[in-house]
């Protein structure tokens, strides 16, 4: 197709680059803030939520820490570190704040569409892991976030909880598990086009099939946006104070396209996931719960394994995963070539340096994505041991870009398993990075971009964003009763208390 050159060059407040969760939260807190700002969205597929937010992309867990056993360490002295659980925990709660205020405001309606309540369970084998989560649950149920936890080594108690898992079970060795009900499971694709369904609707200009090429600074200081419309086959230029690159995995290339400084030394490692699925209703029916194992040692921790209840379409599906694997490309729709693109000048050293440290890192993903179906039926039948091989197809999942970057304490090229938002010093560029936990913690994250690249704006907006947030500027643990008043209006707000009890009533 011939290129045409747009002659219009469109000037705006705020660019948002992707139609993913990340653009649709910022985009709907500025709204509320500022609903006189101009605010357009460039994003290269037909509709919004398709590639990272995409629920076969996405896990879905909605990430409290309440289930993953990586957000507690075991430290020398033999206690539990549950600072980051905290962390992981209070931001969560944060999102769901929000999404109730969008809900109460009716600006998204109907939340059993993307979020609904389902039980949240770690599950060990062995003596050392036993002692370990019985550890870690004392610690945690101490604090008033997770202090509805439960923890059995009874298999009685455990048939009951997981009835699938403890099936035809051969207990040679200690088992146990911790419980909470009041996990969840999300489909952020279905609430990221809810979220720009309302934006649309409410002059937030969104430009599909429109591809971001470039960004350039101006001489007075703005930022210029190449941008390519693939459905007409023309070039367009916009130029705005403030970009916000929210591609998933594609952020990184248009991050160094800024040129900014804090862009430099920053590297991707991509990593792909695959996902188990049953076809079989009858197993499928006898599991209702998300329950996390522990990593096997030399797994990267985005590759904790686990057997979840999900939601998709309205249907209830039973997944098992992930199954790491390796592509070259940044995003499931990207190109081979981007992981080649991305090595700068700058970030050469940093990029090779990642290469040396994660040597057994790469032999794992080998390892993975030359597996079996029958090497994969041998991991799903240690959770489900009389699993059959005709119950489970194979589903290629998304595609997550870690971060690599030079710290103090790592050196040059350490791997990085989170998600980092890289600013500008002068505010006017954001860029998120990373992966897991993400999506749970849009809200958290986008709050962070406000107050770093706006912050001659926060103490006006600090108001509106109470009124958004009521838990803004406090620690939830730190305050039990408020802790207790939000749980308890959230959850009738997202319609979590009416879904549980219909499903223990149906």
């Amino acid at each position: 197709m011939k290129r045409e050159m747009s002659k219009q060059h469109t000037k705006t407040d705020v660019i948002l680059i992707g139609a993913g969760i990340m653009s649709a939260t910022l985009g709907s807190l500025l709204k509320e803030l500022v609903p006189d700002w101009k605010i357009r969205t460039f994003e290269k597929l037909e509709c919004a939520g398709e590639e990272s937010s995409n629920v076969w992309n996405n896990a879905g867990t909605g990430h409290a820490a309440l289930c993953e056993l990586n957000y507690t360490n075991e430290q020398a002295d033999g206690s539990i570190d549950i600072s980051k659980a905290i962390k992981v925990n209070e931001q969560f709660q944060v999102s769901q704040q929000f999404w109730s205020y969008l809900v109460n405001s009716h600006m998204i309606r109907n939340p059993q569409e993307f979020i609904r309540p389902l039980p949240h369970m770690s599950l060990v084998h062995g003596k050392q892991n036993v002692e370990f989560l019985r550890k870690r649950f004392n610690t945690m149920a101490e604090n008033p976030l997770f202090q509805d936890m439960e923890f059995s080594e009874d298999p009685e108690q455990l048939k009951e909880w997981i009835p699938l898992i403890m099936n035809n079970r051969t207990l040679n060795e200690p088992i146990a598990a911790t419980k909470i009900d009041s996990g969840t499971d999300v489909n952020f694709g279905a609430l990221t086009r809810k979220v720009f369904d309302y934006l649309e609707d409410n002059e937030l200009e969104v430009n599909y099939k429109h591809s971001v090429e470039d960004i350039k600074r101006t001489s007075d200081g703005a930022w210029e946006v190449k941008v390519y419309d693939n459905e007409h086959g023309r070039i367009e230029y916009h130029t705005t104070d403030f970009v916000f690159i929210g591609g998933g995995g594609g952020s990184l290339h248009l991050l160094q396209k800024t040129g900014v400084p804090e862009s430099k030394n920053y590297g991707g490692f991509p990593v792909s996931g695959q996902f188990m699925v049953c076809n079989n209703p009858d197993v499928v029916a006898k599991h209702y719960a998300k329950v996390y194992g522990k990593a096997k040692v030399g797994a990267p921790p985005m590759s904790v394994p686990h057997l979840d209840t999900r939601f998709i379409d309205g249907k209830r599906s039973l997944l098992f995963g992930p199954f790491a694997g390796f592509s070259p490309k940044f995003l499931k729709t990207g190109s081979m070539l981007d992981l080649v693109t991305s090595v700068k000048p700058d970030n050469l050293v940093t990029m090779l340096g990642a290469g040396v440290k994660n040597v057994s890192l790469t032999k794992y993903l080998i390892e993975q994505v030359i597996a079996s179906k029958d090497k994969r039926m041998e991991d799903i039948r240690e959770f489900i041991p009389d699993a059959k091989s005709e119950d489970w197809d194979l589903v290629v999942a998304g595609q997550r870009v870690q971060v690599i970057k030079d710290t103090e304490d790592g050196g040059k090229g350490t791997l990085q398993f989170g998600t980092e938002v890289v600013t500008a010093a002068d505010g006017s560029v954001a860029a998120l990075l990373g992966a897991s936990p993400g999506a749970s913690t849009a809200v958290h994250v986008m709050l962070e971009v406000i107050e770093k690249c706006f912050p001659q704006h926060v103490k006006d907006w600090e108001p509106k964003i109470k009124e958004i947030i009521p838990s803004y500027g406090l620690s939830l643990s730190e305050n039990p009763e408020l802790l207790r008043e939000i749980k308890k209006s959230t959850a009738q707000t997202l319609g979590l208390v009416d879904q549980e009890n219909e499903r223990h009533t149906t």
